[in-house]
Order: structure tokens, then sequence, then C-alpha cells
């Protein structure tokens, strides 16, 4: 299974998103934000990373154009509720700069899961 860097804000969408991922045999990291996301890939590398777009001091947009540079190979999965713009710019945007996949919140778990899938394989 795969090692799962998992990045939102929300104390409870990072619980549930954890649950899914480790009941499907995954190793999960969490991180409250993008700065925090980089730290601990840097001690903990992962294969995907699973990242909101709209979160305080280093919000996703900025995390994917990082892990880009810096981390080439990990795979990335996009989510966003939206902000001022909506989520659809966000995921957009998101999808140009190298993520593999984009989810709007809320997202089935269904969905989640085929998502993490399909990047993996």
């Amino acid at each position: 299974m795969a090692k799962i860097l998992l990045v939102d804000d929300e104390k409870p969408i990072r619980l549930m998103l954890r649950t899914v991922l480790e009941t499907e045999g995954h190793e999960v990291e969490e991180a409250l934000d993008g700065k925090e996301a980089i730290e601990n890939h840097r001690s903990r590398p992962a294969d995907l990373l699973v990242t909101d777009i709209v979160m305080p001091d280093q919000e996703g947009i900025e995390t994917i154009m990082l892990f880009r540079e810096k981390y080439p190979d990990v795979k990335i999965i996009a989510i966003s509720g939206g902000g001022r713009n909506g989520w659809q710019s966000y995921l957009e945007l998101a999808k140009k700069l190298g993520a593999a996949r984009t989810l709007a919140k809320p997202f089935s778990i269904e969905d989640f899961l085929a998502a993490v899938q399909g990047v993996l394989k």
C-alpha cells in the first residue's frame, strides 16, 4: 500500500479521510498546511499528496507548485470546497499545475477512493 500525505486545515476532514485511507491499508501522515506538508515530506517521503487548496499560511496551489518543483515523482490529488472564487477555478488551476486528480467538496468516499486508486496505479 501507499504512503499518503494528507493536508487540510480542517481537523474533521483530515480525520475522516485518514480513517478511510487507513482502512484501505495505506500509511497516512497529516499536515495542517503546505509548510507542514513540505517538512513532513522531507522526513517521511510520501507516494501521494492529497491537499486542500484554501488554507491559512501556505495554501494548496503554492504547495502543489513546490511539490512539482522539488518532488516531481509524488502524485497529487487536490481537493477544495471553495473560497472567494469558488472551487472550480482553484481546481482547474491545480490541474494545470500538476494535480493528477481534483475533487470538489463535498465528495463521496467512493469518489475519493476511486481517485486515490486511479492515481496510484
